[in-house]
């Protein structure tokens, strides 16, 4: 039996996002987008409950295309208010459209999303070296820097602890505990 990181239980959904995406570098613009999306989404609820709703998400935003979900009315987003797959928060259905909005601005500032937000990291993978969970923090001086910048930037639910994730879901850090089986897999990937 493998030895995982023991937040992700024993639901198949979870276990399967920790097996194949948690941690995995990601330098797709619409996956980064994507990942930063549900993110906001999440904050105040499971991850699971987002990974739940994921598909739905796709779904009802244009497979996170943001220029897509930039140009969408206040009238389509208040459609997605009625649909149960969703969150139905109606500040966090709104940011995904000011968020697409922001996301588009600094593709055009920086050339792509991806080579502002690893710019932070340096454009390398930080080693966690976690030995526990209980190693794991919430937030650290770089998604302090990140989450400030992102919302002078204008985005909206990114705090540091949701942007910690964020770099966490996207490989900007390792934080596989390491006797995890991923941990090895995932610094490999770095």
């Amino acid at each position: 039996m493998k030895t995982r990181c023991t937040w992700c239980g024993s639901d198949p959904l979870y276990v399967a996002y920790h097996d194949e995406e948690w941690g995995v570098p990601v330098h797709d613009e619409r996956m980064l987008f994507e990942f930063l999306t549900l993110e906001c989404q999440q904050a105040g609820l499971s991850w699971i409950t987002i990974l739940r709703k994921r598909e739905n998400y796709r779904k009802q935003f244009f497979n996170f295309d943001p220029k897509k979900v930039a140009k969408m009315t206040d009238e389509d987003i208040e459609a997605r208010l009625q649909d149960a797959g969703l969150i139905r928060n109606r500040l966090k259905l709104y940011s995904i459209r000011s968020n697409a909005v922001a996301f588009l601005a600094i593709q055009k500032e920086f050339g792509s999303f991806d080579r502002y937000i690893w710019s932070f990291v340096e454009h390398k993978v930080i080693d966690g070296k976690r030995g526990s969970l209980s190693d794991l923090p919430a937030t650290t001086t770089i998604s302090d820097a990140i989450s400030k910048d992102l919302k002078k930037r204008g985005f909206k639910f990114v705090g540091s602890t949701i942007v910690y994730a964020h770099m966490q879901a996207t490989g900007m850090i390792n934080d596989h505990v390491q006797e995890c089986f991923r941990y090895k897999e995932v610094k490999k990937l770095a």
